[in-house]
């Protein structure tokens, strides 16, 4: 394995090229990657990025972001068939025929989708910003698609905005019940819960922090508590039990494991280096109008 990092570390450096990954995908891109994070850090590395090519080792929708983004750099997606249950959920014609039946709200997406969605909503969010998204929009409702636990999940926290949800949902989040939460604090009474607000509404009302992926690895660390029932997609455990070996860290369920991020290994990022293949493409007309929604996304984040 080590040949094989310091192979993709010297076609970085030949290539110009930078590594982003996200912390759902085997710990060992760590290893090579420039930066690993949730959706928003890696948008924000991804928009202000000198690399001439991005490699994300992530999923379909993260690496269209990235060539929004950046249209004049080269955007490698190392598995094709890395893509997102929950970004499938909703296309272009059942984005408008939602709009439709709710005219003249704010529409606010997910990052979690297709850049088409996008190109026809006001403005983009991640888990991490959803909250301060929606409230910068000053408006009494809001449409938001595709997620509808994260949506409501944000309805809550605000209460003085209606937020009508599209009925899109993360597959690997609601695998998690709220009789595992239960049983989990039944067997580790000492731990904190912490959960992703993709989780059911069920969940999160049982957890004792609710946020997203970088939430609850922040949480944890500064913490001083020792033990703590993790919510969210197993690689969130194994980066925090990797960097942090005096906490237990313990996943709620072993079935928590998104395979579409799973995808990508070490051979797939220097093949993808090596012979710069899968390249992603965005219509020229649809990302422009996609632009618009994740650089005001990217400017209420600042």
């Amino acid at each position: 394995m080590q040949e094989k990092i310091e192979l993709i570390k010297k076609l970085k450096t030949e290539k110009n090229a930078v590594i982003l990954a996200h912390c759902y995908q085997n710990a060992e891109i760590d290893e090579v990657a420039d930066f690993v994070g949730d959706s928003l850090y890696l948008s924000q590395q991804a928009a202000k990025t000198d690399a001439d090519i991005i490699v994300f080792a992530g999923v379909f929708f993260m690496a269209q972001t990235a060539k929004i983004l950046n249209p004049n750099k080269k955007v490698l997606l190392p598995r094709t068939e890395s893509g997102c249950l929950m970004a499938d959920m909703i296309n272009y014609h059942q984005l408008m025929e939602f709009k439709s039946q709710h005219p003249g709200i704010p529409t606010v997406c997910y990052i979690n989708s297709t850049a088409e969605v996008k190109s026809e909503c006001d403005i983009c969010c991640t888990s991490s910003n959803a909250i301060k998204i929606v409230d910068s929009l000053n408006a009494d409702e809001v449409l938001f698609l595709p997620d509808t636990y994260l949506g409501k999940w944000v309805e809550k926290q605000l209460r003085n905005v209606k937020v009508t949800t599209y009925p899109g949902y993360c597959p690997t989040h609601l695998r998690i019940k709220p009789e595992d939460i239960i049983e989990a604090k039944n067997k580790y009474p000492d731990a904190e819960v912490l959960a992703h607000p993709e989780c059911h509404k069920n969940v999160t009302e049982l957890a004792d922090y609710v946020g997203s992926t970088t939430g609850i690895m922040n949480y944890a660390i500064k913490s001083n508590k020792k033990q703590f029932i993790i919510a969210t997609e197993k690689g969130v455990v194994d980066r925090l039990s990797r960097d942090y070996k005096d906490k237990k860290f313990i996943l709620i369920k072993d079935n928590i494991i998104c395979p579409n991020m799973k995808w990508h290994t070490l051979d797939d990022i220097y093949n993808a280096l090596e012979k710069e293949q899968y390249e992603i493409n965005v219509d020229e007309k649809i990302a422009k109008k996609a632009l618009i929604c994740i650089d005001r996304m990217l400017e209420v984040s600042k």
